[in-house]
């Protein structure tokens, strides 16, 4: 079987870097972008499984992204699972709904929780909101 792939897109590269490595050594295909318009640029390329999106990114938010991605056809259905050490549990809710993001990790998580997390949505399949 075929490895999932896994596109983190969060501007700390540190963090998304150890994402990285912690996916890549559970199994995954993992890559690592620290911008959305360069992830936007490669995700017809990668066609990831799932996405991990910091929704608090520089230049172009990860809500922005989301919302690019709920956009087209051939994204549309690519699971997103957010990531935000900033705004509270009642805020990313209703954010979430509005772009399509089917569940968020509250930073700082623990590898078990991201794994966790990426079974449990990756096992539901495609997102269908």
């Amino acid at each position: 079987m075929a490895k999932k792939k896994i596109m983190i897109i969060d501007d700390n590269k540190e963090f998304a870097e150890e994402l990285k490595q912690v996916l890549n050594l559970d199994g995954y295909d993992a890559v690592a972008f620290f911008d959305g318009t360069s992830a936007m640029g490669m995700i017809s390329r990668i066609k990831p499984d799932l996405i991990l999106l910091d929704l608090k990114l520089i230049g172009k938010s990860g809500f922005q992204v989301a919302h690019e991605l709920k956009s087209f056809p051939k994204t549309a259905n690519i699971p997103i699972i957010a990531m935000t050490g900033f705004y509270t549990k009642k805020e990313h809710m209703e954010l979430m709904k509005i772009c399509g993001i089917r569940t968020c990790l509250i930073k700082p998580f623990d590898a078990q929780e991201l794994i966790a997390k990426i079974k449990e949505v990756l096992e539901k399949g495609g997102d269908k909101s």
